[in-house]
């Protein structure tokens, strides 16, 4: 089996009515390589005490979702394209490569990923000093609604050319096995 990225979204855990503890019991079957937290609904202040609570629940890996003022108690962090584009206007940085040489003097141990949909994107993906990609979406998703590109069996071509580790998002389930793909990207599929 893929080893699994393990998605742990707040706002879905609240849906489900599930604890951090039940969602760490949830996943522990798994081969689980990350976990991103995802919080899009509370102030950093929460986002913190929510981080913290997770990290003393496993030893796994924790990439906090694009939000850098969480980066010194996280494992890493995970960027969209969009992200990329605030974070580095936030720290009034133009360039993609600068930006990351920035990141990774700055904070050496942790982990960078940042989200590609197609070949261009991986190809300057390719120039940064990132840990892995996300890539996708694979499958059309219930939790995202703005989705402008499936790729469908696209993505093992796709993921061939990249010369990061590649994570395979949107719509992934759990049993998924996609060529050229280091992770399943998982997330409410975990919940189930």
């Amino acid at each position: 089996m893929t080893p699994i990225y393990a998605l742990c979204d707040f706002e879905l855990l609240t849906k489900y009515n599930i604890s951090f503890s039940q969602y760490i019991q949830k996943i522990t079957s798994y081969n689980i390589v990350y976990i991103q937290y995802r919080d899009k609904q509370n102030n950093t202040q929460l986002q913190k005490q929510n981080l913290l609570t997770l990290k003393s629940l496993t030893n796994i890996p924790i990439i906090i979702n694009d939000n850098l003022d969480l980066l010194d108690i996280a494992n890493g962090i995970h960027m969209g394209q969009e992200d990329l584009i605030r974070l580095k206007s936030n720290l009034n940085i133009e360039n993609n490569l600068l930006f990351f040489k920035f990141l990774k003097r700055k904070y050496p141990k942790k982990i960078f990923g940042l989200s590609t949909h197609n070949e261009l994107e991986i190809l300057e993906a390719n120039k940064l000093d990132l840990d892995y990609i996300g890539l996708g979406a694979y499958r059309d998703t219930s939790t995202k609604t703005d989705i402008k590109n499936i790729l469908g069996s696209k993505i093992s071509y796709l993921a061939k050319i990249s010369n990061h580790p590649v994570g395979a998002i949107g719509g992934v389930k759990i049993m998924d096995t996609i060529d050229n793909i280091s992770y399943n990207v998982i997330g409410s599929d975990l919940l189930k």
